[in-house]
Formats: structure tokens, sequence, C-alpha cells
């Protein structure tokens, strides 16, 4: 519980006297414009900052389990460590083994490597590993599905949406924010507003209560225009009821209006396209003996709304690499019309020259800019951007992460591309940015192409779909992300009618062959079949239990491992065998 807390930051009023309850099992959403305090207001709850002011209150015995948008960790520690960092050795024994599911899960799976070797996104899934081993009442976790391939992020989601305690995160994921959230708090001009339900039903409700605030306001005005009209008739103030009306003139006079919502605005800044624009030629390239792109050949259409998927480091940042020639392919080409601009938003912002101030750095983009209404300066642009004239002048480092990803977004887009290529765009910024950025891609005029794990930015923004196979090789899809995930599912429905057909036909066979009758083996078989498969799994409790009691043996633990993998495959075998001598017993005895 809160009450009254505030945060300010140099002018700027973070939180503003805001109270609040968290309440067993709730599942809190928080949402609102980069630079608006969300990263603050975890802090504050997590104890990792102090408001200014107000009161914080945490109940007895509440575990509190965070994880922060950049995590830090410890220095010469490897993977195993970092998640098991200040738990005691018994409990550490006790998780082990869930640890390295939940690792394997997230595709981190060398637990003895050093954390300081490791991509920023891999320290980002280690962190979120320890965060969901710990036994805490309240999870708050923020931006938890950044650095998560599109599997990662809905197991994660099943994963959250059973969990029994209490979370609050911030998400620009927006199916992820509606299916594991059954409430959602915006934060605004530092203040908090509350809205029953998920992300769908604050939509709705957000929409009425900005209506009725509108209503309201009109109402005033109205009023105010009556009250100014009378007091500009020389209205004299000896009356009682001259009186009252000189003093709600006089309030509705110091009433303070609906403050106009900043909000980002894009407007299509763009460079002619020629007819030529790319054509990537039979693209191969391999990194350590392993094949990333394997033949991809394709002519990028002048109105291409492209996504990519795949796993983390199957090859998608490569491909755009690829594509700007920051890297050399193996063998193939990527040719560029004479008329192509490229613009290019990378996955992790480090271009930015965090000791220039905000409005140097758009000016080395353009120091103006021609939009349809005309000429628009740098400084108009930033504003644009909710960037104020104070803010302007002051250094980069200073930013909150969501505002430095935002100005970033503006330099690509100031200088004016005609091809854009976005990697992970969706990665710290704020849903309402993401939606406007939505907005101006589909009236963008040129090629898009995305890499991105965000499954509602996919479905609002793409047509077209490539998904990475196993062997580098892009497989195309028509439509967003949800057209995808169904061909995919049909594929795996169609795969598995035809091996059960095929299953069918060779039963069917070999029932005829033997004229539905067991061979002296088979009956053999059938009768002890039972028991071994009883003895197979009580083989592999054991190795299981062996598992938990050598987790910190790096010497026995690939052997035992190696014996569980076999023993299932051996179990596997075995129960294919009994459904198929039961079912030819169950014939013989309908002959």
């Amino acid at each position: 519980m809160a009450e009254n807390l505030k945060k300010t930051y140099g002018i700027r009023n973070i939180l503003d006297d805001i109270t609040f309850t968290i309440n067993e099992g709730e599942h809190i959403g928080l949402i609102g414009i980069n630079g608006t305090g969300k990263s603050t207001l975890l802090k504050i709850i997590a104890g990792v900052e102090e408001s200014d002011s107000g009161k914080l209150v945490v109940m007895n015995g509440v575990r509190i389990a965070y994880l922060p948008q950049n995590p830090v960790f410890q220095t010469d520690t490897n993977v195993l460590d970092q998640v098991f960092w200040g738990v005691v050795p018994e409990k550490r024994l006790e998780l082990e083994y869930e640890a390295k599911a939940i690792l394997t899960r997230l595709d981190i799976t060398g637990f003895d490597r050093d954390v300081n070797t490791l991509s920023g996104g891999q320290r980002k899934r280690i962190a979120l590993a320890a965060v969901l081993l710990n036994e805490a009442e309240l999870l708050v976790l923020d931006e938890p599905t950044n650095h998560l391939d599109s599997s990662m992020v809905e197991w994660l989601e099943k994963y959250l949406e059973t969990f029994k305690g209490a979370i609050l995160m911030v998400t620009h994921d927006r199916y992820f924010l509606n299916r594991v959230t059954q409430k959602i708090w915006e934060i605004d001009n530092g203040k908090i507003y509350t809205y029953e339900g998920n992300y769908s039903t604050f939509l709705e409700l957000k929409a009425g209560r900005e209506e009725m605030a509108q209503a309201s306001e009109r109402k005033r005005q109205s009023l105010f225009k009556q009250e100014l009209s009378w007091i500009r008739q020389g209205a004299k103030a000896r009356s009682t009821k001259a009186k009252f009306r000189v003093e709600r003139f006089n309030e509705l006079s110091a009433a303070k209006g609906i403050t106009e919502k900043a909000n980002v605005a894009i407007k299509s800044v763009a460079s002619r396209l020629g007819k030529k624009t790319i054509e990537i030629n039979h693209l191969d390239y391999s990194w350590n003996a392993e094949k990333l792109i394997n033949d991809f050949d394709y002519i990028v259409l002048r109105d291409d709304r492209i996504g990519i998927i795949g796993k983390n480091g199957s090859g998608k940042t490569t491909l755009l690499k690829l594509i700007t020639g920051e890297i050399t392919p193996d063998s193939g080409s990527v040719v560029i019309g004479e008329t192509v601009k490229i613009g290019y938003f990378a996955q992790e912002n480090t271009e930015l020259p965090l000791n220039s101030k905000v409005i140097d750095y758009i000016r080395e983009g353009a120091e103006y800019v021609q939009l349809k209404e005309g000429t628009v300066s740098a400084s108009q642009m930033l504003e644009r951007f909710l960037f104020s004239p104070a803010m302007q002048h002051t250094l980069i480092e200073k930013l909150s992460g969501g505002e430095k990803r935002r100005l970033y977004l503006l330099r690509v887009l100031i200088e004016a591309p005609n091809i854009l290529l976005l990697d992970e765009p969706t990665n710290d910024l704020d849903i309402e940015t993401l939606t406007i950025l939505e907005d101006y891609l589909q009236s963008f005029a040129g090629a898009v192409i995305t890499v991105s794990h965000d499954r509602y930015f996919l479905d609002k923004t793409v047509n077209r779909i490539f998904a990475f196979q196993n062997d580098g090789t892009l497989k195309q899809y028509e439509g967003g992300y949800s057209d995808y995930a169904l061909a995919i599912s049909e594929e795996e429905e169609e795969i598995i009618k035809n091996n059960t057909a095929k299953a069918e036909k060779s039963n069917n066979s070999i029932v005829k062959q033997r004229k539905l009758k067991f061979s002296y083996k088979e009956e053999l078989e059938y009768k002890e079949i039972d028991d071994i498969i009883a003895g197979i799994e009580a083989e592999i409790i054991e190795v299981e239990k062996a598992l938990v009691e050598e987790a910190a043996n790096f010497t026995v633990l690939p052997e035992l491992l190696a014996k569980k993998a076999k023993l299932e495959k051996e179990l596997e075998t075995k129960m294919e065998r009994w459904l198929y001598l039961n079912d030819l017993a169950e014939q013989i005895a309908k002959q």
C-alpha cells in the first residue's frame, strides 16, 4: 500500500501525491508514455529507490522479486551462480533442476558460462529466470518480454497466467498485457488512473473517461462564458446575488481546464523511391561454422510490409546487417537501387552520443524537414516527439531508456528514408508511441522490413512473414503473425494426420499378415511389457533424484542427463509397442 508518494527529478514532477494498493493475487499492467515514471515507480515499490515523500507499507512476510529493465550482474560469476545469488545452499539444491529447466526454456544452456561474456538479451533472460525462481508474493517486472522470441513470450504468458501471487509489470506487448493482467494502471502527468479489466477493457474505459472529462470541460467553458458576459456588463458586487455571481466567476476562472494531452506526432517524411529497390540474390552467410542465412533470394517491392521472425540467434539481425552492407555475405549479393535511402532502426541505441544535447543530435540529421503542411524545424519535430524546449537542451545521458529510444526513432525518421529496416522496434517504446508508429507505417511511402517478436505489432504492420527455419532458409507466409501462427498450426496438424494414417496402415497390414494372432514372441512380450515399462519409469525417477543430488557436480551431470534422455526414449518406444500389443489383443478377443 502506498500513500501520497511524490518523486521529482529536476523540474520534472514524476509522481505527484499518488496513493494505491496492490492486493493479493492481482495481476496489474502499468502503462504510460516513456519518461512519465513507470520504471521509477517499480523501483520504489521494489525498494531500489526511495520517494521524496509519502509512505510505502509492505505487509510483514511479503517477498518482492524485481526484474529491472537493465539488470546489473555480479562480476566473475557464472550463469547458475548469478541465478542463485543470495540463495542459501539448501534452497539452491532444491531448485537447481527447475532453474536449469527454465533457463533451457529461455535458450540459456551454458550454465557455467561467465555472465560477462553474454549479450544484453541473454543477461535479461538470466535475470528473468532468477525472478521466476524466487518464491515471492509479488513480482515487479520491467519489460519482461524484451529479448524473448515469440515462443518464449507465449511460454512466459502461460507461466504468469497461472502465477498465484501478485504481479505489477510494465510491458509494451499488448497481446501479453491483455492475457496476463486483470487491472491496468495508467500513469499520466504524475497521477495514476485505475481501470478494472485487461488491456481491451482499459481502452474502452479510457475512451469513456476522456469523453466525460471533455463534456465537463465544455460545460465549464459554457458557464465561464456566461459569467464573463455578466461581469463585462458592469455587475455591481453590492447584493448577495451579485457577490455570489462574482465569486462563481472567480472560481471558474481559477479552475484548471483539461490539460491537452501531449501525443507523439509522426508525419510522413520520405524521399522519392524509384523502380529499383533492393535485390537480394542467393544470399549465404555462416558464423562459427553455423549456417545462418541459406540461399535467400528476394526482390523487395516498393510497398512491401515484411516481418522477419525466428528464434534468438537464428540470424534475423544478421540479415538486416547484410542488407545494409554492415557485414559481407559468404556468397550472393545485395543490390541497392540508386534512389534507395535506407533508414535503419537498430536493436540497440549504440549510435546515441550521450554527451550531446538532444537538439544537437537531431539537427545533425536535419535542421529542417519538409512535411505536407510545410517546413518544420528540428526543434518543432522534437516537440512533436514530446521533447519540450527545456528537455531539448539537456544531455542525452539524462534521458530515460524509453526517451532515448524515442529520440533514436526520430533521428531515423527525420533523415527521410524511403525503405525502413526496423530491428525489434517495440523494445522500450511505450504503447502510445507504438500506436502512432503503427499508424505512420501504414501510410509510409516506401518498403518496411521489420524484425520483431511482438505479435500485436506484426499483426498491425506487416502483410508477409519470413520465418527462419533450422537450416537457415526463410519460409514465406502471407499475412500477419496470427495468419502465420494459424498456418503453422495447420502444417503441424497435417503432419500428425499423415503420420497417424501411415501408422494405422502399417498396423492394419501387420494384423492382416498375422491373421490377428500373436506370435510366440509377441505373446511373451505382451505378458511382460507392463513390468518392463514400470521398471523404466522407476529408473527415470532414480536418475531425477540423482540429478538433484549431483546438481553441482558438472563432471557427473552430463552423464546423468544423457542417461535420462536415453531412458525417456526407451520408455517412448515401449509405450508405442504397448499400444500396438493391446490393440492387437483387443482385435483377437473380438474374433
